[in-house]
């Protein structure tokens, strides 16, 4: 399970979430169109995902994720076949819309909604194994797109992913069991029927600590959006060299693996809340060493922001199991990545303009929206966790 998921994921995440970086230069040269607008329309994207989250969380809770994310397979290769396609800012605006809609329901939301509906509270070992495998996404993604855009262009790119997700993706997820079957006697029973209902607004008794965990991850992801885009001319903004800058960068994928690992062997045995919480504080202290020591504290703010990160994205779908129980997690959990989703798609923008303004100093932002987020975290433990 662990292994058919994680791969799917990793061809979701590097044929969409990671595709602009290596291909806005020549979309926007051949489209006659800025970058400006490419990461625009990607922005646009991520803001139809948020649209959408919840509608797709509820298929998962009520038909299981195997029809769901079959479904984003074939809406993934449309997608990217209409980007292939496009003669201008128009057809680019509607094929990433395309793309919103399979993002929505076929990243790790809709991953971790299916594991839960199939193991229940004991979802946190394969949502962390899913995790393990899809954080190489950018680091196969990234190589092979840029290699595919050498040798056949941007649009057989394109092309080249629509076609992995018809000849691959769809057979891994269409593999998944379907709903209410339990493929090892050691799952969980399925949900009842009364699991699976989703009430149409929050009830009383979670709306604080809903608001509260939207907090949470809409500014960790932010923060995780902002510093994908910008930390290399962020390192060069504390003295780095772009040759030593880019080194660096590179060391977040194996920091978010290594702490996943860490994650997976020692720290799920401690409460999702408290390795949260140890998560959110990475990027601050990271970030005060980074602006009080300038560049020989580099290396130890890239891994500490890695390594947090890694923590966080398990998080999101721990998070919210171990606080409200599995009933309506997939619905729940869409609510609850609207914000964050919002401020991914601003995040490269706006810290942009940050930097611009302030230089290394915009490290002030990130790290006071992590302890923000901390703040959250350590209020929704004094109010107490178990709200199920």
């Amino acid at each position: 399970m662990v292994a058919r998921l994680g791969t799917a994921q990793t061809l979701a995440w590097a044929s969409s979430y990671y595709l602009p970086a290596m291909l806005a230069t020549s979309m926007a040269a051949d489209l006659g169109v800025s970058v400006a607008t490419v990461f625009a329309a990607f922005s646009f994207a991520l803001v139809v995902s948020a649209l959408f989250g919840r509608w797709a969380g509820r298929l998962i809770d009520h038909h299981g994720g195997r029809p769901v994310l079959i479904g984003t397979n074939l809406l993934f290769a449309a997608g990217l076949l209409a980007l292939a396609q496009a003669q201008g800012a128009v057809m680019l605006f509607l094929a990433w819309g395309v793309m919103g809609v399979a993002m929505a329901a076929g990243l790790y939301d809709a991953a971790f909604a299916t594991l839960v509906r199939l193991y229940g509270n004991d979802a946190r070992s394969t949502i962390t194994g899913i995790t393990l495998i899809a954080g190489f996404a950018s680091t196969v993604g990234w190589p092979l797109t840029a290699w595919l855009e050498h040798e056949y262009g941007w649009r057989g790119s394109c092309l080249f992913w629509a076609g992995l997700h018809l000849l691959l993706g769809l057979p891994l997820n269409a593999s998944l069991p379907r709903h209410g079957e339990a493929h090892d006697a050691s799952l969980a029973p399925p949900l009842s029927p009364q699991a699976e209902s989703v009430p149409a607004t929050v009830p009383r008794a979670t709306f604080g600590p809903t608001v509260l965990l939207s907090t949470v991850f809409a500014v960790t992801w932010f923060t995780s959006t902002a510093m994908a885009a910008h930390l290399p001319s962020l390192l060069q903004a504390h003295g780095l060299t772009l040759a030593a800058a880019l080194a660096l960068a590179a060391l977040v994928g194996p920091a978010q693996v290594a702490a996943r690992l860490l994650e997976f062997g020692f720290i799920r045995k401690v409460h999702p809340l408290l390795s949260a919480q140890l998560a959110t504080a990475m990027h601050p202290v990271g970030a005060v060493l980074l602006m009080v020591f300038g560049g020989p504290a580099a290396l130890v703010f890239t891994v500490l922001h890695g390594a947090g990160n890694g923590i966080l994205t398990i998080a999101k779908g721990t998070l919210p199991l171990a606080i409200f129980g599995p009933q309506g997690y997939g619905a729940r959990q869409g609510l609850l990545m609207v914000p964050a989703r919002v401020a991914q798609a601003f995040a490269p923008v706006v810290f942009g303009l940050a930097i611009d303004k302030f230089g290394g100093d915009a490290l002030w932002v990130s790290a006071w929206l992590g302890l923000t987020g901390l703040a959250a975290l350590v209020w929704l433990q004094r109010g107490g966790s178990a709200v199920r």
